[in-house]
Order: structure tokens, then sequence, then C-alpha cells
């Protein structure tokens, strides 16, 4: 008899552990951005996005796995689109944030004000904030398959 407890002890530990280990999520350090040239889209890509998108733009960064859904595939984004990339969609997107958070989580950062805030006290802060997105924009065109 006392084997039988052992063995019905030791299954609800297991059982625990388990649960335990399934109920662990992720966290994302959440660290303030980092002044980059807003002349190299790929330097801010690198910086900015790569955490989420990965370095080769397939969704595979390293942050990734915390995130409630997987980021997409940039390098796709053409073939998506019919052949032509969506240079407004993701100009907007990264100005102001994904448009339709109904349809999922809002994870990926509003990027316009993070990136607004490097030029912040310098009179031509809107414009420097236009040359980062469409430098980055640029950047994610030259990404794709």
């Amino acid at each position: 008899m006392p084997n039988r407890i052992h063995v019905a002890f030791m299954a609800g530990l297991l059982a625990a552990a388990a649960f335990g280990i399934a109920q662990t999520t992720t966290q994302i350090k959440e660290v303030p951005i980092s002044p980059t040239s807003a002349a190299s889209g790929k330097q801010m890509y690198h910086a900015y996005c790569a955490t989420c998108h990965g370095l080769d733009g397939k969704g595979n960064g390293p942050a990734a796995v915390a995130l409630k859904q997987p980021p997409p595939d940039l390098t796709t984004l053409t073939r998506e689109n019919g052949g032509k990339f969506p240079d407004a969609h993701i100009y907007t997107v990264l100005q102001f944030g994904v448009e339709t958070p109904a349809h999922g989580t809002k994870d990926m950062p509003v990027w316009g004000p993070a990136l607004r805030s490097l030029s912040q006290g310098n009179s031509t802060a809107a414009m420097v904030e236009q040359q980062r997105v469409s430098n980055l924009t640029s950047y994610l065109r030259s990404l794709q398959q």
C-alpha cells in the first residue's frame, strides 16, 4: 500500500510541476528607444524591429515567443499584396500602429511617437520622423523575397 501512495504522490508532484511550467510566461523587457541614424533603415530595423521580427524579417526574433500572436513574416509582404509592396500601409503601421487591433493583440509598438522622441526639442522633429519611417519602409521593401 505505501508503494501506491508513493506513486500517486509522485504523479501528483509531476502533474503540479507540469502545470506550473505551462503557466510560466515569458516577459518582454521594455527599454527606452535608443538613438539610431535617421538615414539608415537597416540600422533602425536592427535596433527596433529585429527583436520580434528577426534579423531576416521572418518573424523569428528572440522576443517572438513572448507574444500572443507571432509577428508576421515581413519578407512576404509584396507576395501577399499581389506583387506590389504596400508602401502606404507599412508607413501607416509604423507611424500610427496596427490599424485593426480587434483582429489581434496590439503587441507591436506605435513607432511614430517613439521615433519622434529621438528628435525632441529639434524644430525639424516631424521631418526627421518622416525620414525615419520612410527609410525603415524602404528597408522592409529590400527584404522582400
